[in-house]
């Protein structure tokens, strides 16, 4: 898989580099590279944003800048990710449906967003003919300074579906989020006591099946307390 982010903040991705998402980079699962937005101005002070038609506050970044950094990456096959408040929320689902793609490519808002127009424009059909899908995307209710942060969390949350990306597979087979909608169970390990909180005594009886069905009672209750 590769991964294009483009941001005005390229050092944001330092993370890349670390951890499993580093060695995934190192092996060739997968591979980044970070385009700074600026570069692509065409103006002296390399502005990206000017004020919004309408009035308002804030800026609005601006469209030819997102085209020149956008057209080299929209090769066959991209799924371009526009992440914005207004977005789909991500979830695990989409997460999956994702690391099935072979090219992916985040585009990083700031201030009051995008043009409208760079949606628009890699939406019409000469390039959905090319198999090149738009999405705009959310993490949450909530609104963040930039695109950055949420295409961290999506990246992680897509990478780590990958083959070979986690040291030990079957770890993919006990998500915190299922199909079932239900969270991960409580999980506990050495000592069997501390600061005078004990681990349920069930998962020190060896008893997998109790053990099994504790967990998913456990897994269960964590859901609905969510909702």
């Amino acid at each position: 898989m590769k991964i294009d982010v483009v941001t005005i903040f390229p050092d944001y991705f330092a993370p890349l580099k670390l951890s499993l998402l580093g060695k995934a980079s190192e092996s060739g699962i997968v591979e980044f590279q970070i385009h700074d937005l600026r570069s692509f101005a065409r103006n002296n002070h390399h502005a990206v944003d000017d004020t919004p038609y309408g009035g308002g506050a804030g800026m609005v970044m601006l469209p030819e800048v997102w085209g020149l950094a956008l057209d080299p990456l929209m090769v066959e096959n991209t799924d371009l990710i526009i992440l914005t408040p207004a977005g789909k929320r991500f979830d695990q689902p989409m997460a999956e449906s994702l690391s099935a793609s072979s090219h992916i490519v985040f585009a990083c808002g700031r201030y009051e967003g995008i043009d409208d127009r760079v949606r628009q424009h890699y939406s019409t059909q000469e390039y959905s003919s090319r198999n090149i899908r738009v999405h705009e995307v959310s993490i949450g209710d909530y609104v963040l300074g930039g695109g950055e942060v949420a295409s961290l969390v999506m990246i992680e949350a897509i990478t780590r579906l990958l083959p070979g990306v986690l040291g030990n597979p079957l770890s993919l087979s006990e998500e915190s989020h299922n199909e079932d909608g239900y969270l991960e169970y409580p999980n506990f390990t050495k000592p069997s006591i501390w600061r005078d909180i004990p681990v349920p005594e069930i998962l020190l009886s060896g008893n997998h099946g109790e053990i099994a069905k504790w967990r998913a009672e456990q897994a269960s209750k964590r859901a609905e307390n969510n909702i």
